[in-house]
């Protein structure tokens, strides 16, 4: 599993970061976990808030920081 999260390195975005990576490791997911700071490289995804997650090329979520069950969700598949 691929996932990105995309932002400028905010908060917001650091906090996602954090989650995705608690959640993963809770579960015994395994992912590569990468970060787009650009914002051309952000806007080329469409997303126009952050912080964003993209998971195996697909954007799942932008604006504010994901939820757990949210998150637990998506690793689920």
């Amino acid at each position: 599993m691929d996932i990105k999260v995309l932002g400028p390195g905010c908060a917001n975005c650091r906090n996602t970061i954090a989650l995705i990576e608690q959640v993963a490791k809770a579960n015994g997911v395994s992912m590569t976990l990468s970060k787009v700071v650009e914002m051309r490289d952000i806007a080329g995804y469409g997303v126009m808030r952050t912080p964003g997650v993209v998971i195996d090329g697909k954007v799942v979520h932008a604006g504010g920081v994901p939820s757990r069950d949210k998150i637990e969700g998506w690793l689920a598949g």
